[in-house]
This record gives structure tokens, sequence and C-alpha cells, in this order.
């Protein structure tokens, strides 16, 4: 195994890496500067657009044309030709202490993303379901920092995690209407060292692997939820992974460069890198495309 730092762009809150196969490019997100990057697998051909506010998630359009992004205020559509944003629908017009967050793409290429209070103190966000006719629907709620949306390779469990409940979440996932049942615990963490369930990604074994913030760790849990692998990073404020390159055996780790918020700790010069971590012996799946 072996980590390297594939681009060094110093995210103030790098997020949300994203391979797509059919361009085999990269794509991440600095969700407090409101910027996305792009880049070939190898960290080559950088290319960024930036967005009108703080950005959660997004994901491609199958069409081609650009990206649906969760904002800080509302889910929008952005033209990559253009770089012009168009407000979807901000589902919390009201809650002007939250924000949307992380997202991604089901089989059936519909976006599910949840919400979060940008204290990180109250059960304040809620979890939503994106249509192809661009509706929006509420999944669940009563959640701080939503984070981690994946499914299972079948497409029938769906896992989501509270960054602060100190565990990662299963529901039965109902792929014909795109609603969630049965929300049970897949795995607790070890939160002693102050670490948080962050970013994750399945792969092609049906494992899971999560970023876990503030603690430095990437792990590997079973279907079952038991710790198969853990990664020690070089920094420790871990935001997210995902599995890329030409064969999707790249483990992409996003990172942030400055804390949120003053109780979370500093890290080393390499804070805000994109890593890549090879040699691992496994695959991602391909991520799917808004449908929309």
């Amino acid at each position: 195994m072996k980590i390297d730092v594939v681009v060094d762009v110093k995210t103030t809150l790098g997020e949300g890496p994203l391979w797509d196969v059919d361009q085999q490019r990269l794509y991440w997100i600095d969700s407090f500067d409101g910027r996305i990057f792009r880049a070939t697998a190898d960290g080559r051909e950088i290319r960024s657009w930036d967005v009108p506010m703080k950005i959660g998630s997004m994901a491609l359009r199958k069409d081609g044309t650009g990206a649906l992004v969760a904002l800080a205020r509302g889910f929008h559509l952005l033209d990559f030709r253009t770089g012009d944003v168009e407000l979807i629908h901000d589902p919390e017009p009201e809650k002007h202490a939250n924000r949307l967050n992380d997202g991604k793409v089901d089989k059936q290429g519909r976006f599910v993303a949840g919400s979060m209070d940008t204290m990180e103190s109250g059960p304040n966000g809620a979890l939503y379901r994106i249509d192809t006719d661009l509706s929006v629907q509420k999944l669940d709620d009563g959640i701080i920092v939503s984070n981690g949306p994946c499914w299972s390779p079948d497409g029938g469990t769906f896992y989501f995690a509270d960054s602060w409940s100190g565990e990662i979440w299963a529901y039965d996932y109902d792929q014909a209407n795109g609603t969630v049942a049965n929300r049970r615990t897949f795995t607790k963490l070890d939160t002693s060292t102050g670490g948080a369930a962050d970013g994750s990604t399945v792969d092609s074994e049906g494992c899971l692997w999560n970023a876990q913030v503030y603690d430095g760790k990437v792990i590997r849990y079973r279907p079952d939820g038991t710790v198969d692998r853990i990664i020690e990073m070089p920094v420790k404020k871990v935001t997210s992974v995902m599995f890329g390159g030409p064969n999707l055996d790249i483990l992409y780790v996003t990172s942030m460069a400055k804390p949120p918020l003053p109780r979370f700790p500093e890290d080393g010069v390499l804070r805000g890198s994109l890593f890549s971590v090879t040699g691992l012996g496994v695959t991602g799946v391909p991520e799917q495309r808004f449908a929309g």
C-alpha cells in the first residue's frame, strides 16, 4: 500500500471525490470556498469552476451538460460551459443556520443528499431525494450533520451517517420508489480519539470505506459492520473517499486545510491535499450520473 499527494490545492474543506468513468476524470469540491475541481487520475489538467455559495456535494448529469449541485441554499443545476447556476428547489428556506451537505446518485439516477446544522449542535437537518423530474422528497430528518450516503453494490441497502451520532446506519432501500425503511446501526465508531464518520464509498466486494474526520483514519468495514482494515492517513482531517482511476483501484481521499469550528484540531503541511491510496487489491464500483 502506498499513499501519495495527487493535488495540493489546500482546499479549505475538501470533499466529495467523484470519479467519472466516461470522462476518466476525477472531480472534487472545496465546500467552504464554493469551488469544483477536475483532474486526470494522476492530478494533471486541473480545471475548476466557482459556484456562488458553499457547496455540499455534486453529481454529473447524464446528458453531459453539467452537474446537479447541492449548494448551501438549495439544489441547483450548473452548466459547465457557461458557469451559470439555476435554482431547482430550496428545501429549507426557513432554516438559516442549515446548509446542504453530502450526496450521491442511486442506480436509478436519483440524487440523495442531506442537510446539516452549520454549528453542528442540533438535529435540524434532513435527508432528501431529488427525482429525475427535479421534484424533491424528504426521506428522513432529525439529523445534525448528514454524511456518507452510498449504496450496497446491488442497490438494496442504503448507508448513511449523522456524523455526531457515533454510528453509520443502514436502511432498506426501495429501488422502485426511492424510499428508505428499517433504519438500523451498521457499525459503531470508536469516538474516544475525537473522530467522526464523514464521507463513504462501497467497493465491489460490498465493503464500506469511511473517512473518519479529525482522527486521520480511513476504515474498511465488512458487510456485517465489522472492521476489516484501518489506514492511517498523513493528516487528521480526512473528509471523504472514492475509488477511481482506469481500473477503479485507486482510493482517493480528500481533506480540509482549516477546521470549520475552533474546537477542531489543526493539521500539518499536507492539510487540504487530495491523496491517493494504491496497492489495496480492491476495486470500486462506477458512480452513476444524475438522470434529470
